[in-house]
């Protein structure tokens, strides 16, 4: 599903010469507030202390490029092979190209008499006093004609200069800054998100985004059924772990106590049909692998940060034990969906990748926990068995039940992203690092064949970019993260 208009363009890096044509009706002026960082936008390019230009556009002969000056976070467009009178300017937008309403046609300016071409001055990409995350792309217009050519959406490598950084960033530019939320995405989703820039923080250093944790919580606390706790039993997982993750970086102790209160709010939908496990809702009518590999890394958590806990101790390790002879993991050594209730058997459902990387990151919190080294040769045999099945690795990438044809609805574009992060915390707590190697070819292919121009990424790693939103890059954050130098 599309999340852009008609008028707006989506463009893979591959093809940065093709342009976004528009009536120019269709774009109107906005008067715009002087946005200032290191320096006010305005600037004179011949001031720039360098000049990059990603991408570019063509309509009627004339060439439209953008430039950046890196080292400053400015941009500015020019337009050359035109005619006196030809128009080029810049559009900027702080939700990643989705909207540029506030401050559109930036610099706008026209060709003089006696030139062929002309440039505009030099604007800021980012709003950093208002926690704007920005993007940009420089249009324009032969004189004598209506319609428009845009170059695709880009931004300067200020917090973008690594693939995992950049992947964070435009990850960013999804954030709601009043909401505490990612837009496009779903509430469980921006658990994830928030857990994907957490862990983007650790392994990269770049503290940039840390505003999200506070902004998150205190906007969300009362939300749903407060703590971040819903019906859904894995929604309230998802949470508990963000909030986990969030404690680790920040050591504020209202997060794990959060996370303690998401984990008791489980074991309360917890029984004795079909031998033990937690149900995937309140309305106790379903018990499948989700909720449960998610309770079972949320107590270990939490026992490995609790001083002297027991408790959570224990509901992991039954978690465990009923969670390895439910029947969920098949003769394959893939986890399916879940448990038909009147038989108490593996329902046959598909296998999800996201099934198969909570598990190993649960029974590596589990090891931590109890030194049980039989835990991380329990996770190295359903790694191993999901990183060379051939339906779940089409062709050496990781592909979800349905694709290419698939497009993931609402859910599915997250869970790739949980796979590779479950898979990096056991690949690093191996001595050996078993799956660096494929690891690093997701991120290789996800980055050369489903990206955009903006650093933005789709749901198929293989190939090719079909749509952006926030889970589509929450899963790329989680790729590029476990591949990124401390990751792995």
């Amino acid at each position: 599903m599309s999340l852009l208009r008609t008028t707006r363009f989506l463009l893979s890096a591959v093809l940065p010469l093709v342009a976004v044509v528009i009536s120019a009706s269709a774009v109107a002026s906005a008067a715009t507030a002087s946005i200032c960082d290191r320096y006010c936008d305005g600037r004179d390019p011949a001031l720039t202390a360098g000049d990059r230009t990603p991408v570019q556009a063509t309509i009627y002969s004339r060439r439209i490029v953008l430039h950046f000056d890196d080292a400053d976070d400015m941009a500015w467009g020019s337009i050359d092979t035109g005619n006196p009178g030809d128009e080029v300017w810049l559009d900027r937008s702080f939700d990643g190209g989705r909207s540029w309403s506030q401050g559109s046609r930036l610099g706008d300016t026209t060709v003089p008499s006696g030139q062929r071409g002309w440039r505009t001055l030099m604007y800021n990409v980012d709003d950093w006093s208002n926690r704007g995350v920005g993007a940009v792309r420089a249009c324009g217009k032969a004189g004598d004609r209506a319609e428009i050519a845009c170059t695709p959406w880009a931004r300067t490598t200020w917090n973008a200069g690594t693939r995992s950084t950049a992947a964070a960033t435009a990850l960013m530019e999804f954030y709601g800054n009043g909401t505490g939320l990612w837009a496009t995405t779903n509430w469980w989703n921006s658990a994830n998100a928030l857990t994907a820039i957490i862990d983007n923080v650790r392994v990269s250093g770049m503290g940039s985004y840390k505003y999200a944790v506070a902004t998150t919580y205190d906007a969300n606390l009362s939300a749903q059924g407060g703590q971040f706790r819903n019906d859904y039993l894995d929604d309230t997982g998802w949470w508990g772990l963000a909030w986990v993750d969030a404690y680790d970086l920040t050591g504020d102790s209202r997060y794990l106590n959060t996370a303690r209160a998401d984990a008791d709010w489980m074991t309360s939908y917890s029984d004795g049909v079909c031998g033990g496990g937690v149900y995937w809702r309140t309305q106790r009518d379903y018990k499948n692998a989700i909720p449960n590999e998610l309770y079972l890394q949320l107590t270990a958590a939490l026992h490995n940060r609790i001083p002297g806990d027991t408790t959570y101790l224990n509901l992991a390790t039954k978690e465990w034990s009923w969670f390895k002879a439910s029947g969920m993991i098949n003769s394959s050594h893939l986890i399916n969906d879940g448990l038909d209730l009147s038989t108490c058997k593996n329902n046959g459902q598909p296998v999800y990748s996201y099934n198969q990387g909570v598990i190993l990151n649960g029974l590596t919190e589990l090891y931590r926990a109890t030194g049980d080294a039989s835990l991380l040769t329990s996770a190295r045999g359903l790694a191993d068995a999901s990183t060379t099945d051939p339906a779940l690795n089409p062709n050496g990438i990781l592909a979800d039940p349905g694709e290419p044809q698939s497009n993931g609805g609402a859910d599915g574009p997250s869970f790739k992203g949980v796979y590779a992060r479950g898979l990096a915390a056991l690949n690093k707590a191996l001595g050996d690092h078993p799956y660096t190697a494929y690891l690093n070819r997701q991120a290789d292919s996800a980055y050369a064949h489903d990206r955009n121009a903006l650093d933005q990424y789709g749901y198929h790693w293989a190939g090719p970019l079909d749509s952006t939103d926030a889970a589509r890059q929450q899963s790329a954050v989680d790729l590029m993260n476990a591949t990124a130098a401390g990751g792995t």
